[in-house]
């Protein structure tokens, strides 16, 4: 099972790091986030909270999928199921009336993938990625010693 392990860790870090680097480092992204002074403070309370959980379900999914002994495969799907929570919850987030990919004034600054805004794109290829990984360790015989 070792390419599914690798694939869902590679989802793990890059959901580890993502939110902050996104929400809170990088320049021109952290000023539509926590850095923008059309937010309220609870507004910015929310987009820590996001940050924080996704730091928290990045680790969470990346100790299961790299840690090794028995039941690889039970670990492995929690793994999946662990790091998906946060990218499902943005593309499901958008199904909530009033809501948006971007604020209006950041329209041109705003990364689109063949057509797709550059956050949602990437959750779709994370969540594909995390899908593909369960089918192959759905598919991998066990090995009843573990």
């Amino acid at each position: 099972m070792l390419l599914p392990r690798i694939l869902i860790a590679l989802v793990g870090a890059v959901t580890t790091v993502s939110a902050v680097l996104a929400d809170f480092v990088v320049p021109h992204l952290a000023a539509q986030h926590a850095f923008n002074p059309g937010w309220p403070p609870h507004a910015k309370f929310h987009d820590a909270q996001y940050m924080v959980m996704t730091v928290l379900l990045g680790l969470i999914g990346l100790g299961l999928a790299l840690r090794q002994g028995r039941n690889t495969r039970g670990r492995l799907l929690c793994a999946a199921a662990v790091l998906a929570t946060p990218w499902l919850g943005m593309i499901g987030a958008l199904l909530f009336p009033g809501t948006a990919t971007y604020d209006p004034e950041f329209s041109d600054r705003t990364l689109f993938v063949l057509g797709v805004h550059g956050q949602v794109f990437t959750a779709i290829i994370l969540t594909l990625a995390l899908l593909g990984a369960t089918a192959a360790t759905l598919r991998t015989p066990t090995d009843p010693t573990t």
